[in-house]
């Protein structure tokens, strides 16, 4: 039986544990992550196989529409149970693929509660800065979020798109619980910033997880260890992520009940030291 838990676990900021492969709602929404699904009966259906699956954390963002996103997971799983729902803040929307960071304390503070209501839950369990506004001093984002955890809107936060300084910083207002960081195979600009996180026990979180470029093409290694497996490069490529730290927690996303079942099948995918060594060094030569 296919099963996230298959993949570990990690307990997030100290206070809840998930299993480490979880699932990403910003593709249940429209194209350009803009308006609702064109298929919402299976964006509906997608996010229902999620327990039965053993799926227990999703993470989304009030931007994933914008709103729509959160409303579709309230309407299938509320209430949630043993899943927790990660959320995201920060950046405004004007249209299709259209992202401006919008970082002013009041806005933070306005959308956290938002979310938290969009989802029908007391507290958020984790809620995340998308992105740090470089128009706004970074000291008021970052006291608006440690205003959050204290009056109990929001249980644990994170970071998204930082640097080691950032986290450093950071950390002097919240505890940081996990980093929202793109990385996978064929991306590593990040392979210091999981580090850091990997020694001070912060999750962290790789967005565009499946993207393994040229790494995916018919005869590369990631292709040869895949028909090996009798798996898909993405399969194979969410095992190396799971391999690669302890604190990795990967969330690939997709709207169709059938993708996600193959995404999860990864858990069950433990590669050996030489295939993850192989797929290491093919990947830093191409990132």
């Amino acid at each position: 039986m296919v099963n996230a838990a298959q993949s570990g676990h990690f307990r997030i900021g100290g206070q809840f544990e998930v299993a480490r492969l979880g699932f990403g709602a910003m593709r249940i929404v429209g194209k350009g992550v803009w308006g609702p699904p064109e298929d919402r009966e299976e964006a509906i259906r997608t996010l229902k196989r999620l327990p039965d699956l053993g799926v227990d954390f999703i993470d989304t963002a009030d931007s994933y529409g914008p709103d729509f996103s959160e409303d579709l997971i309230r309407e299938a799983l509320h209430p949630y149970g043993s899943i927790r729902i990660a959320t995201k803040g920060g950046l405004a929307r004007t249209g299709p693929n259209v992202w401006i960071p919008l970082g002013r304390p009041e806005y933070l503070i306005q959308q956290a509660h938002k979310s938290r209501w969009r989802l029908g839950v007391e507290a958020i369990d984790l809620w995340q800065l998308h992105r740090i506004d470089p128009k706004v001093p970074a000291d008021e984002q970052f006291d608006a979020i440690k205003s959050l955890i204290a009056d109990g809107v929001i249980r644990t936060a994170g970071l998204s798109e930082v640097g080691v300084a950032d986290i450093e910083t950071a950390s002097s207002y919240f505890p940081v619980a996990t980093v929202q960081n793109r990385y996978n195979l064929a991306d590593r600009a990040s392979e210091a910033v999981l580090d850091a996180c990997a020694g001070r026990g912060i999750g962290f979180i790789p967005w565009f997880p499946l993207n393994a470029g040229d790494l995916a093409r018919e005869g590369g290694a990631l292709d040869a260890i895949a028909r090996r497996r009798k798996a898909s490069p993405g399969q194979i490529a969410l095992a190396w992520l799971l391999k690669r730290s302890p604190v990795m927690l990967p969330i690939p996303g997709t709207g169709k009940v059938a993708h996600l079942e193959e995404n999860v099948a990864a858990a069950a995918i433990e590669l050996s030291d030489e295939e993850f060594d192989e797929l290491d060094r093919v990947g830093r030569a191409t990132g």
